[in-house]
């Protein structure tokens, strides 16, 4: 077979699989086949770059990253609502309509909680995808929107135009385990599905977009040249023809009717796989719209019944602190049972000590709770005339409550942070950086080993690593006694890594690479950097006050003082192989553009850091050299403009000589 047809075959067997997975929820083809044929497509692709088409499956994984999003002015407006809030406003919504016309119809549909954009069609092709914005005017996020795989690429049998409007959403189950990952991390929580779903589609960079797991659900025609409808029904059913993934609706007719199913919506909304906040109410029949018209903002044949967020009271009955794998400190209320929104809520986040303080929050406590965006609980307000007496206000720990380490604050103060160098709830994180690339660099010593090894409780420091034996690593693998001993033999090569490498691999904080390296050069070995004061720290370049505070602070915890013991026993370099005895760079800022072809950024990079120079991104007045090579483009030329001296990569090796 060609590989033209090859490629068409693959797109066409992988665009059916999408479809039938994430519109219909049906999914055929295996995971492991799936991402076996992607990779053949990525290959093909790859080796034949001319074949490549828009609507191919691999061009859904985000591309290169915008510097900003372009305005777009919709053809036709996207309009809002008019809200209602109670079932007589609704009725007499309803009344009014059939006044008018006596056999009018209603679609009623759930009110999706996300971020209304158009999708505009020709030929078939999608061509681009924006945002709602004002109504007129919104922003282009075409690139993150062939990132959500249930938007078809291409449509079969479509006229030349077409522009459909949807509501991006995040699933529950995305949402979930994306707050997960941000606790993980120690980064704030998103409050709701909405404000996670509105800020993963206005990424500038689609690869993040790709790795929230959008959704859509597409719920009007919004401009279809050649096609005519007489009902939202017919349209609805053409789109789902069209294999796009369609909301769920309800053609009712009396008030009762439509009433009972907005509220039976609102019963059920826990079933749904997305956030709902209210149900949609539209005139089904297009002509009857026609004659009903709208306002400046808002159509008049249809509203939207705002569901009311349910609020409760309960008691804090305790509040426990989590220490994430970043070592941040997350309070967390305990609360009696209390059914919330179709679950039963036991406790609620806190944040951090300023939420905790702000609202004067106690162990006792009878609050208001209500679940935020209709996920994470959250108490609103205390009940102060129910407090019980003799209650004390409640502080954050000084030491963590899993290892005992003293704790921080972070240089914005909104967070605690434990500072053990050995604590175990950090200890994952901590191993992956302390074996990552620039640090201590041990190939091999991916996650899920790691993972593996903490289970086995065979690590309980970073340090640990140099103490494995190869029975413990062979337990890894069933016939695992080559890959086991070529880890080990890595381990092994890493002992003799730079002092600069050890001093970044130690997670102080603050202490980047470049910091390392600074540090490794001026103070020559690690015994001497543990004795050094924070006035001796201060007078390095790039060390300010607070890198200073850390590294002395981090030498003095017991935690760190027993790992580098350990590390010291285990035959691990703490020396410098190169002291900055030439400053020849010192107080220079160099830029590196262009094509490099006599040595590789990072070795120029750490010739320059050598001599006591710094390596910058950006050409400023600050700027000492430009070092260019090949194609060198608008930092050359701003470099021109600004008088500073260009050097060749000849003039950079005479320097260095």
């Amino acid at each position: 077979m060609e590989v033209k047809q090859r490629i068409e075959e693959l797109t066409r067997i992988l665009t059916e699989a999408n479809y039938k997975y994430y519109v219909l929820d049906d999914p055929t083809l295996p995971d492991f086949e799936y991402d076996r044929l992607l990779r053949e497509l990525e290959e093909l692709e790859a080796e034949n770059p001319s074949l490549v088409q828009p609507d191919s499956p691999t061009q859904r994984v985000g591309g290169e990253a915008l510097s900003k999003f372009e305005k777009v002015t919709h053809p036709v407006s996207l309009m809002s609502l008019q809200d209602v809030f109670s079932a007589e406003e609704l009725e007499d919504f309803i009344d009014k309509t059939l006044a008018q016309f006596p056999d009018a119809q209603f679609s009623v549909e759930p009110k999706i909680d996300g971020l209304s954009v158009a999708l505009e069609y020709e030929n078939g092709l999608f061509v681009r995808g924006a945002t709602r914005g004002d109504g007129v005017v919104g922003e282009d996020v075409t690139e993150n929107l062939k990132t959500i795989k249930s938007i078809p690429m291409r449509l079969c049998g479509a006229p030349e135009r077409l522009i459909v409007r949807g509501e991006v959403f995040m699933p529950k189950k995305s949402f979930e385990a994306l707050n997960e990952r941000q606790e993980a991390e120690g980064k704030p929580l998103f409050a709701n599905p909405r404000n996670a779903a509105a800020g993963s589609l206005r990424q500038l960079d689609s690869k993040i977009t790709a790795s929230r797991k959008l959704d859509i659900l597409i719920f009007n025609v919004q401009l279809a040249e050649g096609v005519e409808f007489a009902t939202h029904q017919e349209s609805l059913d053409y789109l789902r023809k069209l294999q796009f993934k369609v909301i769920d609706n309800w053609l009712l007719q009396s008030p009762t009717s439509v009433i009972d199913k907005v509220m039976g919506i609102n019963d059920s909304r826990e079933q749904l796989s997305c956030d709902i906040d209210g149900a949609v109410i539209k005139v089904n029949d297009l002509s009857q719209r026609q004659m009903l018209g709208s306002t400046a903002k808002c159509p008049k044949w249809a509203v939207a019944y705002k569901y009311p967020p349910e609020i409760k009271p309960t008691v804090v009955e305790n509040i426990v602190v989590q220490v994430g794998r970043t070592g941040v400190l997350t309070p967390k209320a305990v609360v009696r049972p209390v059914r919330l929104a179709g679950t039963t809520v036991t406790n609620a986040t806190l944040h951090n000590q300023d939420f905790i303080s702000e609202r004067d929050i106690r162990i006792g406590d009878t609050v208001l709770i209500r679940k935020a965006g209709e996920i994470i609980p959250e108490i609103l307000e205390v009940d102060f005339t129910k407090r019980p007496e003799n209650s004390e206000a409640y502080y954050l720990p000084c030491t963590c409550p899993v290892c005992g380490a003293p704790t921080r604050k972070d240089d914005d103060g909104a967070f605690l942070r434990c500072t053990g160098a050995e604590c175990p709830a950090q200890l994952s994180r901590n191993i992956a950086h302390f074996v990552s690339r620039d640090a201590m660099d041990i190939d091999g010593l991916g996650e899920a080993i790691v993972e593996a090894l903490i289970a086995r409780d065979y690590l309980k420091s970073p340090a640990d690593i140099y103490f494995l034996t190869l029975g413990e690593m062979k337990s890894l693998w069933q016939k695992g006694e080559l890959a086991a001993a070529k880890l080990l033999s890595a381990i092994e090569a890493s002992k003799s890594q730079d002092l600069s490498r050890l001093i970044f691999a130690l997670g102080i904080r603050q202490v980047g690479s470049k910091t390392g390296k600074v540090l490794a050069s001026q103070f020559g070995t690690l015994d001497a950097l543990m004795n050094a004061t924070v006035e001796e720290l201060t007078q390095i370049p790039d060390v300010g006050a607070v890198t200073a505070q850390n590294i002395v602070e981090w030498f003095q915890q017991p935690q760190s003082q027993q790992m580098i013991e350990k590390l010291r026993n285990a035959g691990v370099n703490f020396e410098s192989k190169r002291s900055m005895t030439d400053t020849r760079f010192a107080g220079m800022t160099f830029v590196l553009t262009g094509a490099l072809s006599k040595f590789t950024r990072e070795e120029a990079t750490e010739k320059i850091e050598l001599y006591g120079g710094k390596a910058s991104g950006s050409v400023s007045k600050k700027t000492t050299y430009v070092v260019v090579g090949e194609n060198a483009g608008s930092k050359e030329r701003k470099a021109r403009e600004l008088g500073i001296p260009i050097l060749s990569e000849d003039d950079f090796l005479n320097m260095l000589a």
